[in-house]
């Protein structure tokens, strides 16, 4: 069973211990959907004042975004390219941090109670893996300091992400 370190109270140092978590928490002969389960369930016990936390898959033939593992309420099941927040993060390539989602054109309502959103796409080179999808009840929850290490662990994600993967 894996225990999260403690957190320190120093975000920085925390954020790096979570990156150093994500690597060894990962099992190469476990399906993706199981480890994309796991990674999901540490971020949301490791982010304070969080409502949402996952992933969706990249499916190139339909064009979309497909919900994958995560921790919150139902979600949205697929979101067509450049639409809302996660739709722009693919199209754009680009962490998209929104302070305030009601502010942004075009934001999908999963969960009414969502406030703020960062998503953090997830590449190999040019192609589209998916993904990392944050969502809190607070405004501006997400500073610099988190969009750097959220995308740092999208890099230990995308290095571990299996060229061909198992289903099953």
């Amino acid at each position: 069973m894996h225990q999260a370190a403690a957190i320190t109270g120093n975000r920085a140092a925390d954020y790096d211990t979570l990156a150093h978590q994500v690597a060894a928490l990962w099992e190469k002969d476990l399906p993706l959907a199981g480890n994309l389960a796991n990674v999901s369930a540490l971020l949301k016990q490791f982010l304070d004042r969080t409502n949402w936390v996952g992933f969706y898959t990249w499916h190139a033939t339909r064009s979309e975004l497909q919900v994958g593992p995560f921790q919150g309420l139902p979600a949205c099941t697929r979101i067509a390219l450049g639409k809302g927040v996660c739709g722009t993060a693919v199209s754009t390539r680009r962490t998209q941090r929104v302070s305030d989602v009601h502010q942004f054109p075009g934001h999908i309502v999963c969960d009414t109670a969502s406030e703020s959103e960062i998503v953090v796409p997830l590449l190999r080179g040019e192609e589209i893996l998916g993904v990392l999808d944050i969502d809190s009840p607070v405004k501006d929850r997400f500073d610099a300091l988190d969009q750097e290490a959220l995308e740092r662990i999208g890099r230990v994600v995308e290095g571990l992400w299996p060229t061909e993967p198992r289903v099953s």
